[in-house]
């Protein structure tokens, strides 16, 4: 695939899309492989999303449930990349990258509590 952050192998159209599926797919990989949150949150969804399905009444509520799962994963990624880009910046202890992480682990936290909140109102109102 070559090097990701090479601007000449961009590609256009399906050349393009077809790298950009790998990248996701290598992104997928690594995080799963590195990343306990995000094994944990994957199994989360793997067990709710069946449940999502027999738990929705409708389409709006069962994307509702589904569509809060996948915000979760996202945001954990999203969490990993800037927790990875701050730690290779550096080691050091700084200010500005403790709260770099914690402002990344606060959105993780939010996207949770927005799945919680979704469930708990499609389930018990």
């Amino acid at each position: 695939m070559g090097n990701r952050l090479n601007k000449n192998n961009s590609g256009t159209g399906i050349t393009h899309f077809i790298q950009a599926l790998g990248w996701s797919i290598k992104g997928f990989g690594s995080a799963f492989k590195h990343e306990a949150a995000f094994r944990q949150e994957l199994i989360l969804f793997c067990i709710l999303a069946p449940l999502a399905f027999r738990a929705g009444h409708n389409g709006v509520e069962r994307t509702l449930l589904l569509g809060s799962m996948f915000l979760v994963l996202v945001v954990e990624l999203l969490n990993t990349a800037v927790e990875s880009v701050v730690d290779r910046i550096s080691q050091d202890i700084h200010p500005l990258s403790g709260r770099a992480k914690e402002l990344g682990s606060a959105a993780v936290c939010i996207s949770l509590l927005n799945a919680a909140c979704t469930w708990g109102l499609i389930l018990f109102t």
